[in-house]
C-alpha cells in the first residue's frame, strides 16, 4: 500500500468540493443580476413617500401633485359638498365596495373616503377609472365633483362614480397627515 492511494479518496473529495463550491460562485453570479434587476430603481425608490405642504390650500379649492407619475388631487371641501357628498345612500352608488386603503374594510360612503371624521380633506389619484384620462374637478359633471371628457364618466364630490363607463370610484392613496398642514403621500 502506497502513500499516494491513502489520500486517493482526499484528493478526489478536494476536487468535488472544489468543483462544486466553484459552481455555487458561479450560479450566484449569475443569478444575482436577475434578482436585483426587480429592485425598484433609485428614483423610484426615492418617490415612494412625498410630503405636500396643504396649508394655502382653501377650502372649496384643490391642490394637484404628481407622485408616482400620477396626479393626485388634495381636495379640501365646503361643507356643502361635504352635505352633497354625506346624503347619497350607498345603494345609489356604482361602486359601493372600492376600499380606503387607509381604512381597511370600509365601503364607498364618504366617511370612509376622506382624510379626517369632519371630511373637509379628500385625497385621490386623479385618473379615471375606466381608460386613464385626468378628470376634470371644480364643481364639473352631473353631481358637482370631476368629470371626465374622455368618455364622459361623471363623480361625485366624494370622488365616486356615478354616471358613465368607469367601473369604480377614483382612487385613495395611502396618506397621512404628519402635523396639520403636512400631508404624506405613500
Amino acid at each position: 500500500m502506497s502513500h499516494a492511494d491513502d489520500n486517493a479518496g482526499t484528493r478526489r473529495d478536494f476536487l468535488y468540493y472544489a468543483t462544486a463550491g466553484a459552481g455555487a460562485v458561479a450560479a450566484g453570479a449569475a443569478i444575482w443580476p436577475l434578482a436585483n434587476q426587480m429592485n425598484p430603481s433609485a428614483d423610484v425608490a426615492a418617490l415612494s413617500s412625498i410630503f405636500v405642504d396643504v396649508s394655502s390650500v382653501e377650502p372649496g379649492t384643490q391642490l394637484t401633485v404628481k407622485y408616482l407619475g400620477k396626479p393626485v388631487f388634495v381636495r379640501r371641501r365646503t361643507q356643502d359638498e361635504i352635505d352633497a357628498a354625506r346624503a347619497v345612500a350607498l345603494e345609489e352608488l356604482m361602486d359601493r365596495n372600492s376600499e380606503n386603503p387607509n381604512r381597511p374594510n370600509s365601503d364607498a360612503s364618504d366617511q370612509n373616503r376622506t382624510m379626517d371624521e369632519a371630511g373637509e380633506w379628500l385625497v385621490m389619484i386623479g385618473v379615471c377609472t375606466h381608460l386613464g384620462c385626468v378628470p376634470i374637478g371644480d364643481g364639473s359633471g352631473d353631481f358637482g365633483g370631476w368629470f371626465c371628457p374622455c368618455h364622459g364618466s361623471h363623480y361625485d364630490t366624494a370622488g365616486r362614480i356615478r354616471k358613465g363607463p368607469a367601473p369604480q370610484n377614483l382612487h385613495i392613496p395611502v396618506a397621512s397627515f404628519e402635523d396639520e398642514t403636512t400631508l404624506k403621500l405613500g
